[in-house]
């Protein structure tokens, strides 16, 4: 049985989410929209809701406005039923309730990180912990301690051992056979990298080796290491070693297809590295590449470095790919319109509202504050006396009329030129808001019970200024809210204020 959704909404946006919700191939009678009577969804709040709404007519689930700021709990408890914060634009709905109702569920993966420290040997214990803590916030499930070649390691048991008591996985990757067989014998978890004539290293440790072939890419070798570990009854992993592109790019690729084939269930690593460290591209798009190529190969563990400044997020990275690849291979679907954070540039729908739509908010507009959008055409400014269309900020100053406002200017600048980035580079602009970048840079945490707080540029007089406009933009919504709210069967809501 289809569940039964109310959404909540103001004026501006009745038709065009009705007209929304109707196209997207709802069951008939499993949606109804309650206009609450106010000009601008977004200023909705708990008081509203519920001085406005009677009763939620026994629905599934309520859907507020997405850029609402008010305590869902507190109305779930209300009305008895569970109210939920929608998408920021409508035309993101058919996302948002295309799979069950919900979004996606990124929560879950199969693939193991192992986060390497490169040149451990240079640092001190506290600042291979202090690392390791932000690796592991950022995604990682096994910290790497990278040895350097003739570097003298001394602190090696110390350093596992920190890690460990941190409650970490740990590993250490070394070329010297001697210093895996310490690391072994002080509690790393796996070492990289063994081959079929150094199985003894790890011998009485319980240690996980991971094996690679030796020589360089003689994928017999590896099966034979296989077959060793196999025998000795070890628990091993199989790295057939992915070389950078115009050095036996293609070739490493076919080694892990032809590794899978011949083992079909052997547990395989895949170092990226030698593709996100060696490449000129941003990374996120390398990174999902390969780890599509895991997600088909069920390679079910990854080694990434961080050490280019172009790939100062690729744990990050590694965690939003290895979520989207899951998810979409559960779904047998193509790794498409998830979300997840790997669209740093560029948006998949960044203009949330047509030159058209823009134009019919401007027109509704009856207060001096400035409201800033970008569309297709460009970056557009309106209040109640002017609307201006640009591509180029600095065109539109002269007619802001915020010459002797400093802190406006200063503001209206600082959002223009948000909006100016996110133009140029077909990104989604909400005024107020920083650009979403995804997983390459940290998101604001932000409190959604209630609206931000005045900017601190603001002096005392424009302070005064902004909050009496405010208190007339607020006063006016409640003015214009003369009118109960409708449902879809043309019925009326009382009002309860």
């Amino acid at each position: 049985m289809a569940e039964n959704l109310l959404f909540l909404t103001g004026r501006l946006a009745e038709d065009r989410l009705r007209a929304t919700l109707g196209g997207i191939g709802l069951p008939e009678g499993s949606w109804r929209v309650a206009n609450l009577g106010i000009k601008v969804a977004a200023l909705m709040t708990e008081a509203i809701v519920r001085n406005r709404l009677a009763d939620t007519g026994g629905v599934d689930r309520v859907i507020v406005p997405g850029r609402s700021r008010m305590d869902l709990d507190s109305l779930a408890r209300h009305y008895r039923v569970p109210f939920e914060r929608g998408p920021d634009e409508i035309v993101d709905l058919p996302q948002y309730l295309g799979r069950g109702g919900k979004p996606p569920d990124l929560s879950r993966h199969d693939v193991r990180i192992f986060a390497e420290i490169v040149e451990a040997p240079l640092f001190s214990v506290d600042e291979l912990v202090a690392r390791a803590r932000r690796h592991r916030v950022a995604g990682a499930d096994v910290i790497d301690i990278g040895c350097q070649p003739d570097t003298p390691f001394p602190h090696l048991e110390q350093v596992i051992a920190a890690l460990k008591a941190e409650g970490l996985r740990v590993s250490a990757d070394s070329g010297d056979v001697s210093e895996l067989a310490r690391a072994a014998r002080a509690g790393a978890d796996y070492v990289l990298s063994l081959d079929e004539t150094s199985l003894d290293a790890i011998a009485g440790t319980g240690c996980v080796p991971i094996l690679v072939p030796k020589p360089h890419g003689d994928l017999d070798s590896l099966i034979r290491a296989i077959d060793a570990a196999e025998a000795r009854g070890i628990p091993h992993i199989a790295d057939p070693v992915l070389d950078p592109i115009h050095f036996g790019f293609m070739a490493s690729l076919e080694r892990y297809a032809e590794l899978r084939r011949r083992r079909p269930d052997v547990e395989i690593l895949m170092g990226t590295g030698n593709l996100t460290e060696l490449t000129d591209a941003d990374s996120q798009g390398v990174t999902a590449l390969l780890m599509g190529v895991c997600s088909e190969l069920t390679i079910r563990n990854v080694l990434i470095v961080q050490v280019s400044p172009h790939t100062r997020r690729t744990v990050e990275e590694h965690d939003a790919a290895r979520r989207l690849m899951f998810r979409a291979r559960e779904d047998t679907a193509l790794p498409k319109s998830y979300g997840g954070g790997l669209l740093s540039l560029h948006d998949l729908k960044p203009w949330p509202q047509s030159p058209a739509d823009i134009a019919e908010s401007a027109a509704a507009v009856r207060d001096l504050n400035y409201r800033i959008e970008a569309a297709e055409d460009g970056i557009h400014v309106y209040n109640r006396d002017r609307h201006l269309t640009s591509t180029q900020p600095f065109e539109l100053f002269p007619s802001l009329g915020v010459e002797d406002d400093g802190s406006h200017a200063f503001y209206l600048g600082y959002e223009l030129a948000k909006a100016e980035i996110a133009h140029a580079l077909a990104k989604r602009y909400v005024q107020d808001q920083t650009l979403d970048w995804g997983v390459a840079a940290d998101k604001r945490v932000e409190d959604l019970t209630r609206h931000s707080v005045e900017g601190a540029t603001l002096k005392a007089k424009a302070k005064e200024a902004a909050a009496r406009r405010e208190a007339e933009r607020a006063a006016a919504e409640e003015r214009d809210a003369v009118q109960p709210a409708r449902t879809t069967d043309g019925r009326r809501d009382t009002d309860q204020d």
